[in-house]
C-alpha cells in the first residue's frame, strides 16, 4: 500500500509539473479555429465550406520560428532565421548574386516585350523587376514546401506577431473564397508568402494584376502577371519614375557614419560638398545633384558605402532589410551592365546572435539612444546610435555591433 501511495504521489507530481500546453496544443488550436477565427472569418464573408477546406487536417507547425507557446512570454531568439540578418559578405556571395544576374539576363530577352510594356505603364525598369523575381523564387523555380494555411494559422495562433498573421490568414481565406486560387494552390514559404513574387496574402489582394488578359491575376503560373504585379507593388509604395536606386561611394573619414538613414536626407550636391564621391570616378548627373539622396552604410565602416535614392526605400518595402534592398539594386545594375562587384569590401562582421545585439540595443536605449526596436537586428537606427555613442566616448566610430562593443555595453 505504501508503494502504491508513493506511485500515486509520483504520478500526481508528474501531472502537476508537466507543461499544460504539451499534450493539448492541437486541441487548443482547433478550439481557437472554431471559436475565435471562424466567427471573424464568417463576418468577413468567408463561407464555412471554404474555411473547413482550408483547415482540413491542419495542425500547428511547431517548427516555425518566433513562436510563443500558450501561457509563455516571448523572448528574443538567439539565432537568426533570415540570411539578411547574417554576415553581409555571405549575403553577397558571388555564386548567389550571379545566379540572379545571369538568370535575369537570360530572361530579359525572352520577356523583352512584356518588360517594355511594364516599364511604360509603371515606370519601373525591367532589371529591377527581374532582380526581385530572381531573388524571391529563382524565377519561379523554387518550390514552396508549406501549406499556407498551416503556416498562417500557426502564426496567427501563437507567433510573436499574432495580429499581423491573423490579418494575413483572413486574406488567404478571401483569396480562396473569391475563386482567385484553389486551396491546393495555396503553397507558401515558411513565412506564408505566396507565388513567384512571394506576396503575402494581403499584398496579393492589393497588388496582383492580370497583365496577360485572361481575366484573373495569376502569380503562380503567368509570367506577365508575375512581372507586372511586382512592378505594381513598387509603384504603390512610391517608385519614382526616371530615378535609379543609388550608387556606391567613398565616404571620407571626417564624414560620420552616423549620418545615414532615410530621415537624414540631403541634396546630393551637399553630400558631394562633404567630399563623398562615386567609386567609378564619374560625376553625379546634374539632375541628380538637385535631388535628395541618403547615406547608406549597411556594415558601418566595415563595408561599402552608398548614396541611395527614395527608390531604394521603395525596394525595402518588399523586404525590410538594407541588405535585401542593396542586393536588388546591385543585381539590377549587373543585369543591365554586366557583372561587376562592389569596390568596397565587407569586413568580418555580422556573426553575432540576435540575443547579443538585442542586449546591446537595450543598453543603448537605457542611455537614451533611439535604436528603433530592441529586436536583435542592426538596422540604421542601431548602427548610427552605435556611432554616436562611440564618438562621445572617444572611440573610433564604426557604426556596427561587434563582440567587444556588446561586452562593453551589456
Amino acid at each position: 500500500m505504501l508503494a502504491f501511495a508513493f506511485l500515486l504521489i509520483v504520478i500526481f507530481g508528474f501531472i502537476l509539473t508537466t507543461p499544460t500546453h504539451a499534450a493539448p496544443i492541437d486541441d487548443q488550436f482547433q478550439a481557437w479555429l472554431q471559436t475565435d477565427l471562424w466567427p471573424e472569418a464568417k463576418s468577413k464573408g468567408i463561407s464555412k465550406k471554404t474555411f473547413d477546406a482550408a483547415f482540413l487536417g491542419v495542425k500547428p507547425n511547431l517548427k516555425l520560428p518566433d513562436l510563443v507557446m500558450p501561457g509563455e512570454k516571448p523572448t528574443t531568439p538567439q539565432k537568426q532565421h533570415q540570411a539578411e540578418f547574417g554576415p553581409p559578405a555571405d549575403y553577397f556571395a558571388e555564386k548567389i548574386i550571379r545566379a540572379v544576374t545571369s538568370g535575369g539576363r537570360s530572361r530579359e530577352g525572352a520577356n523583352a516585350r512584356v518588360l517594355g510594356l511594364i516599364e511604360k505603364r509603371y515606370g519601373v525598369p525591367g532589371e529591377i523587376v527581374l532582380a526581385i523575381w530572381g531573388r524571391e523564387t529563382g524565377f519561379g523555380a523554387a518550390k514552396m514546401p508549406y501549406d499556407a494555411f498551416e503556416v498562417l494559422g500557426t502564426d496567427a495562433f501563437m507567433s510573436t506577431k499574432k495580429d499581423f498573421f491573423r490579418t494575413e490568414v483572413l486574406a488567404a481565406l478571401e483569396i480562396v473564397e473569391r475563386g482567385l486560387a484553389p486551396v491546393n494552390a495555396m503553397k507558401s514559404s515558411w513565412a506564408g508568402a505566396l507565388g513567384q513574387p512571394q506576396f503575402m496574402p494581403t499584398s496579393f489582394l492589393k497588388h496582383a494584376v492580370d497583365f496577360d488578359g485572361d481575366g484573373r491575376p495569376d502569380i503562380w503560373n503567368s509570367t506577365p502577371d508575375v512581372l507586372a504585379s511586382i512592378a505594381n507593388y513598387l509603384v504603390h509604395y512610391g517608385w519614382v519614375r526616371g530615378r535609379g536606386w543609388g550608387t556606391e561611394v567613398t565616404v571620407p573619414a571626417n564624414v560620420s557614419c552616423s549620418l545615414e538613414g532615410p530621415d537624414q536626407g540631403k541634396k546630393i550636391s551637399d553630400w558631394v560638398a562633404m567630399g563623398i564621391r562615386r567609386v567609378d570616378g564619374k560625376a553625379f548627373a546634374a539632375s541628380e545633384l538637385k535631388a535628395e539622396g541618403f547615406l547608406l552604410m549597411p556594415a558601418g565602416r566595415s563595408g561599402p558605402a552608398f548614396v541611395v535614392t527614395p527608390n531604394f526605400y521603395v525596394i525595402k518595402q518588399y523586404n525590410n532589410s538594407d541588405l535585401y534592398g542593396l542586393f536588388i539594386g546591385h543585381a539590377a545594375d549587373r543585369i543591365a551592365k554586366g557583372d561587376t562587384t562592389f569596390v568596397g569590401t565587407w569586413g568580418a562582421v555580422g556573426d553575432l546572435h540576435r540575443s547579443d545585439i538585442a542586449a546591446l540595443q537595450r543598453a543603448l536605449e537605457a542611455k537614451g539612444y533611439d535604436v528603433g526596436s530592441a529586436d536583435g537586428l542592426p538596422g540604421f537606427k542601431t548602427r548610427r546610435s552605435i556611432g554616436i555613442w562611440q564618438a562621445k566616448n572617444g572611440k573610433p566610430a564604426t557604426c556596427f555591433p561587434d563582440a567587444g562593443l556588446v561586452a562593453q555595453l551589456k
